[in-house]
C-alpha cells in the first residue's frame, strides 16, 4: 500500500485579531499530528441494527486497527437522521466528535423540511464519501402479489388499503417510497420509524405491508426466508441478488442510491481533516473491510474533503425536484 502524503499547511491562528504566538501555533500543529490520542465519539443517526449502523461499525472497527483508539457508537436517532446530524454539527471542531454523514439529513432534508436545526452546507465538514447502496422493496410474506406488476395493479384496485413502511421521515426510503407512489400512480400510506430496525419489526409482524430500505437490511430477511423481494432502486441489477428486478425496469427513470458517510462540524483543522481522510482510504481497501460490505451489498466509495463537498451539494440538487414533484413535506 502506497503512503498516504498530505500538503504541508502553515498555521495561522487568530485571537482576538491577533496573530497567535508561535508557541500556540505549534501547540495546535502538535494536537493535530497526534489526533487521535484518545477515545473518538461517533455519532449514528440512527438505531443500533440498521443497515447504516451496520455499515458505520465495520468501518470503525477498521479506524481502531489503524489508530489504536477506541471509537465509541453513539445511537442518536429521530427526525430522519436530524436529532445526531444536529449533534454533530454542533460539537465542537476538535475531531473527537464525528458521525455519519447521510443523504437524508444532508440531501434529502433541507428540502424535505420546512424548517432545518443547522446548515448542511456550511455548519458540517464532509469528510469522505465511503459507500453507496441501492434500496430494495420487500414486503410481508403473505402479501397478495408476486412481482412489480401485480403490486401495482393491486394497489391501484384497492387505493389507502396497503401501507408502507420507512425508517424515518426524510430518509432515503421514504423519499424513495414517495417517488414510487409517484411515478407507480398509486394510493399507499406512509409509516415512519425511528430506524429500519423497529420497522423491520412491524413488517414481519405484519403491521405494515411492505418497505422501501437500504439493501443491506432487505438481503439478511430474504436470504433468510422473511420476506419478499420485489426490486432494486439502482440502475440495474445488483450482484448479490441478480435474480431480483431493477425498479427502472418497470417504471423508466426510477433510479434512488443511498449514501454514507464520514462528517464532522463546521471548522475542524484541515490538517486533521485530511489525516482523517487518509485513514478512511486506507481502511476502505483493507480486505476485511471489502468481504465485509460484499456482504452487505454495499459499493465502497472514497471522496476527498472537497469532492465529497460538491457530491452532497449535487445530490441535494438532484433530489429537490423529486420530493418536491412528490409532495413530500415535513413542518
Amino acid at each position: 500500500m502506497t503512503e498516504l502524503k498530505f500538503p504541508r499547511r502553515r498555521a495561522l491562528v487568530l485571537s482576538g485579531g491577533f496573530l497567535a504566538s508561535p508557541m500556540v501555533a505549534s501547540g495546535v500543529a502538535r494536537a493535530q499530528a497526534t489526533w487521535p490520542n484518545k477515545s473518538v465519539k461517533y455519532v449514528v443517526p440512527f438505531p443500533a441494527g440498521g443497515p447504516t449502523d451496520t455499515l458505520s461499525r465495520i468501518v470503525c472497527r477498521e479506524l481502531e486497527k489503524l489508530t489504536g483508539q477506541t471509537f465509541i457508537i453513539e445511537n442518536k436517532s429521530g427526525s430522519g437522521g436530524l436529532v445526531g446530524a444536529d449533534a454533530v454539527a454542533k460539537s465542537a471542531p476538535d475531531g473527537y466528535t464525528i458521525g455519519l454523514y447521510t443523504i437524508a439529513a444532508h440531501a434529502i432534508a433541507p428540502t424535505l423540511y420546512a424548517k432545518m436545526p443547522f446548515d448542511a452546507g456550511k455548519d458540517v465538514t464532509g469528510i469522505s464519501i465511503l459507500w453507496e447502496v441501492p434500496n430494495m422493496l420487500m414486503t410481508r410474506l403473505d402479501f397478495p402479489a408476486n412481482t412489480v406488476p401485480e403490486m401495482i395493479a393491486l394497489l391501484k384496485a384497492n387505493p389507502g388499503k396497503y401501507s408502507f413502511a420507512s425508517s424515518g421521515a426524510g430518509t432515503s426510503p421514504h423519499i424513495t417510497g414517495e417517488l414510487f407512489k409517484s411515478m407507480a400512480g398509486v394510493d399507499i400510506l406512509h409509516v415512519p420509524y425511528r430506524g429500519s430496525a423497529p420497522a423491520h419489526q412491524d413488517l414481519l409482524a405484519g403491521q405494515v405491508d411492505m418497505m422501501f430500505d437500504n439493501i443491506p437490511g432487505p438481503l439478511g430477511l430474504m436470504k433468510g426466508g422473511k420476506v419478499k423481494g420485489f426490486a432494486v432502486t439502482s440502475a440495474k441489477r445488483h450482484p448479490a441478488v441478480p435474480e431480483i428486478p431493477a425498479m427502472v425496469e418497470f417504471l423508466p427513470g426510477f433510479e434512488i442510491v443511498s449514501w454514507g458517510g464520514f462528517c464532522g462540524p463546521a471548522g475542524m483543522p484541515p490538517a486533521m481533516v485530511d489525516k482523517l481522510s487518509g485513514l478512511l482510504k486506507q481502511a476502505l481497501e483493507s480486505e476485511a473491510l471489502k468481504e465485509a460490505f460484499d456482504k452487505q451489498g454495499a459499493q465502497r466509495v472514497w471522496l476527498s474533503p472537497a469532492d465529497t463537498a460538491k457530491y452532497r451539494a449535487a445530490n441535494e440538487a438532484k433530489l429537490a425536484p423529486v420530493i418536491k414533484a412528490s409532495g413530500a413535506k415535513v413542518e
